[in-house]
């Protein structure tokens, strides 16, 4: 990647490239997934493998407050979770709560009047999640120095942020050790 091992990110995608097959093997599900969501028949096996993928990949952005995927993985992760409660009716009976499905379930009767509400719900839901990751963390590493000190001429503090882009991508310390001598700083 573009991204120097110093970086929280780099360091991870590297050490993930030495696993040895385990770095293509997530690839090819990755891929498999994808063609699996492409087809209507499969759809529904596509987001039960990608799910667990793309939730691994949110999580890792937040943790390290990565900047390539913080805004898509988590909107990506929503609409994951949307197509499995979509096929909610076929994998409720995966679930150990659920009694057996009777011999002869009637299908729901769809309304035709437009679905207002969950488009609003849907508009909203991105606005709340683009708005949270942009704003919940006050410090972010970035992908280069450069970037990452031109967030320093809003930070509260300059110089303390200054030395936390110095610590990440000079220094290669862990995320929580620079932030945390960031705030000692301050």
């Amino acid at each position: 990647t573009d991204l120097h091992n110093l970086h929280p990110m780099g360091a991870y995608l590297e050490a993930l490239h030495h696993t040895g097959y385990y770095y293509p093997f997530i690839g090819w599900l990755q891929i498999l997934a994808a063609v699996l969501l492409l087809i209507p028949r499969t759809a529904l096996l596509g987001a039960l493998i990608y799910f667990p993928i793309i939730l691994n990949i949110c999580v890792l952005s937040l943790a390290v407050r990565f900047d390539g995927s913080l805004f898509t993985s988590p909107l990506m992760v929503l609409s994951c979770l949307y197509l499995l409660c979509w096929d909610y009716h076929k994998l409720r009976y995966l679930l150990p709560w659920t009694p057996p499905p009777p011999v002869a379930e009637a299908r729901p009767v769809l309304k035709s009047r437009f679905p207002l509400g969950f488009f609003a719900g849907v508009f909203l839901t991105l606005v709340a999640a683009v708005a949270f990751a942009a704003a919940f963390f006050e410090l972010k590493p970035f992908n280069h120095i450069r970037d990452c000190e031109q967030q320093c001429a809003d930070a509260t503090d300059p110089a303390a942020c200054t030395v936390f882009c110095d610590c990440i991508h000079n220094e290669g310390q862990p995320l929580d050790d620079c932030l945390d001598a960031y705030y000692a700083d301050r």
